[in-house]
């Protein structure tokens, strides 16, 4: 690293403290949902492989949980492989699995987590529905920020998902079909959600520059607030982090318009 790279990098760390010295704790999202976008294009413009930006956003997820922890965030979701994505190549998708499957172990591993699974379960590969079986399972108990691990999640068929278990549900209770349509409102469709006993995410931080939501959390972020960052993830640094905090808490959110 040259004198250059080392003064920007010392200026950098200069700044976030002093936006950290200046962040309001009791303004901090207690849900924090994350788009971790630009893997692939942080690879091209390193010159790397595919795979290698992958495993570069992989690494990057711990780092962020670490920010997370040092302020007052109680849910994170990071949205790690949408339903869409299974249209990738076969030979991105096989690596990218076992990468996912590493991230899903090494949280679980770390202790400080209580990993969660949202997402349709029944449609990933045999060892990562084991590997997400396990982690919640063994982090179940753990005191600490609840990370929702969105793998083979799609905003849509979230929502298919919710009403197909509420009807399930109502099966099983022998519910008529008048019974069930009196019953359906707002508050019985979040129940039955892959997050159906979380608070919704206050806000919402997607990297890369891309400005869309991409089906991600459709129904429970009606109310969310949006942080749109130009860095890739594999690059996003805590400065970035706390200037979305930052930004969050100078917002005066309005529920409805």
């Amino acid at each position: 690293m040259n004198l250059r790279d080392t003064l920007r990098g010392l200026l950098v760390r200069l700044y976030a403290r002093r936006v950290e010295g200046h962040l309001d704790h009791a303004q901090v999202p207690k849900h924090i949902g994350v788009v971790m976008d630009g893997n692939r294009r942080w690879a091209k413009a390193a010159g790397s492989t595919t795979a290698q930006g992958h495993r570069a956003g992989a690494d990057k997820i711990e780092e962020f949980l670490g920010w997370c922890s040092e302020t007052d965030v109680e849910v994170v979701t990071l949205w790690l492989f949408s339903t869409d994505n299974f249209d990738r190549p076969q030979e991105e998708l096989v690596p990218l699995f076992g990468i996912i499957e590493d991230v899903v172990r090494t949280l679980a591993a770390d202790g400080r987590w209580r990993v969660h699974h949202v997402g349709a379960l029944d449609i990933l590969p045999q060892g990562m529905q084991a590997a997400l079986k396990e982690a919640e399972e063994t982090t179940a108990k753990t005191d600490g920020i609840v990370v929702n691990v969105a793998i083979g999640y799609g905003g849509r068929q979230e929502i298919v998902d919710s009403v197909r278990s509420m009807i399930l549900d109502a099966a099983d209770k022998d519910t008529s079909m008048e019974e069930l349509a009196e019953s359906v409102s707002i508050e019985s469709i979040g129940r039955h959600l892959y997050t159906g006993d979380q608070p919704d995410p206050d806000l919402v931080i997607r990297t890369s520059g891309e400005q869309r939501l991409s089906g991600f959390m459709l129904w429970q972020t009606a109310h969310s607030e949006y942080y749109f960052c130009e860095v890739f993830w594999p690059a996003f640094r805590k400065v970035d982090f706390l200037r979305a905090l930052r930004d969050y808490a100078a917002r005066h959110r309005r529920y409805g318009g």
